[in-house]
C-alpha cells in the first residue's frame, strides 16, 4: 500500500515555472517506478514523465521533453516534477503515480494521488 499526495500546482503565466512535489507514504520502500501524468479538461490522461528507482533513466512525453524534469528522493520519499517554460497547453490536473512491481509499461501504475491543478494562462 502506497499513498501519494501532490502539491505545488497553481496559476502561472506562459513561460513561467512550477515545481510539483509528490509525497509518498506507506510501503515506499517497495516503489519501483514513479511517474507523472496529466489530464486536461475534456481530454484523456497523458503521460508526462517517469523515473525508476535509480533515477538514472528518466522518460518524458514528447510534449514536455526539454522543458520538464522528473526526480525522486528515495530517502525523503518524495518525487518532484520541475516544469519550465510552461505553455497554455500544459494546463491540466497533474497526478503522481507509483507502482510496486517491476514493469516496463508506460501507463501501468497502481497508486495515484488526488492531483494538483496547473493552470497556464495570460
Amino acid at each position: 500500500q502506497v499513498l501519494l499526495a501532490e502539491s505545488g500546482g497553481g496559476l502561472v503565466q506562459p513561460g513561467d515555472s512550477l515545481r510539483l512535489a509528490c509525497a509518498a507514504s506507506g510501503h515506499t520502500f517497495s516503489i519501483y517506478d514513479m511517474a507523472w501524468f496529466r489530464q486536461a479538461l475534456g481530454k484523456e490522461r497523458e503521460f508526462v514523465a517517469a523515473v525508476g528507482w535509480s533515477g538514472g533513466n528518466p522518460r518524458y512525453g514528447d510534449s514536455v521533453k526539454g522543458r520538464f524534469t522528473i526526480s525522486r528522493d528515495n530517502f525523503m520519499n518524495t518525487g518532484h516534477l520541475q516544469m519550465n517554460r510552461l505553455k497554455p497547453e500544459d494546463t491540466a490536473v497533474y497526478y503522481c503515480a507509483a507502482r510496486t512491481r517491476p514493469s516496463g509499461l508506460r501507463d501501468d501504475y497502481d497508486y495515484w494521488g488526488q492531483g494538483t491543478q496547473v493552470t497556464v494562462s495570460s
